[in-house]
């Protein structure tokens, strides 16, 4: 897959798409899908997972990239080969870098089910073999903007302890009436409904939804009940994106 196929646009949100991993999570997953078979250089993949109680991830390998995870129900246990011992809450985040290779696991923290967001971040080619590393923020770490129409809070991006070797933005947005999305020039990006019903650029948009952007644009985003979206958008690398499983090459 080039560059050009990894950014491919789309005129209005594509639903989510149904994804069981073979640990026997659940996950509504965003792209690449059978709606949308593509990557959105720089981003690899995004989903909402669920994963039960008696459900989680067991040690597994990853390299090649890094993964952003957001909570927004529930806890989840994290556990991996640099010796991190870490549980995110509803709220937290974690920024894994994968680089030359981690092993890490996830489970539901205390017993509970846990639903949160999952983000591939592709490495640049040159920095595929970087040393691994963690980092987390909690809940009241990424600064908040509260604006006419809408509360902002940036998970990744400017003012937040988490940053990525891509330079990218990831914004977590409650909509309660207008909020207009401007893509920085040069990148893609996406939004993603968390919950909630409302419209993007007068087209329908709710929970499930994404649209991806492949080119910098304006969004207008309109809601009348509320809803929540997050906004993702990131300097594209113009390697091909090679993902086999867990690996990004």
């Amino acid at each position: 897959m080039n560059g050009n196929e990894s950014r491919a646009a789309v005129d209005s949100p594509i639903a989510g798409e149904r994804v069981r991993h073979g640990t026997g999570v659940e996950s509504n997953r965003a792209f690449p899908t059978n709606g949308y078979p593509h990557h959105l250089d720089p981003f690899v993949l995004f989903e909402r997972f669920y994963i039960d109680p008696d459900e989680g991830f067991p040690m597994h390998g990853h390299s090649g990239f890094e993964i952003v995870s957001y909570m927004l129900d529930g806890g989840m246990d994290h556990e991996d080969s640099l010796g991190v011992v870490d549980t995110a809450a509803e709220g937290d985040a974690m920024r894994i870098t994968a680089g030359e290779g981690i092993r890490h696991s996830e489970f539901p923290a205390d017993g509970r089910a846990c639903s949160g967001l999952q983000l591939w971040v592709n490495l640049p080619r040159a920095e595929k073999d970087i040393e691994p590393g963690y980092a987390d923020a909690s809940a009241d770490d990424p600064p908040v903007d509260e604006r006419d129409g809408a509360t902002v809070r940036t998970v990744v991006g400017d003012g937040s302890p988490l940053d990525l070797v891509t330079p990218m933005r990831y914004l977590d947005v409650s909509v309660a009436e207008a909020w207009t999305w401007e893509i920085p020039e040069g990148w893609s990006g996406f939004l993603y409904a968390v919950e909630g019903d409302g419209t993007v650029d007068g087209a329908e948009f709710g929970g499930g939804d994404v649209l991806p952007v492949a080119e910098s644009r304006s969004l207008d985003l309109r809601s009348e009940d509320g809803l929540r979206v997050v906004a993702v958008a990131g300097r594209p690398h113009g390697d091909p994106i090679r993902q086999r499983g867990p690996v990004v090459y």
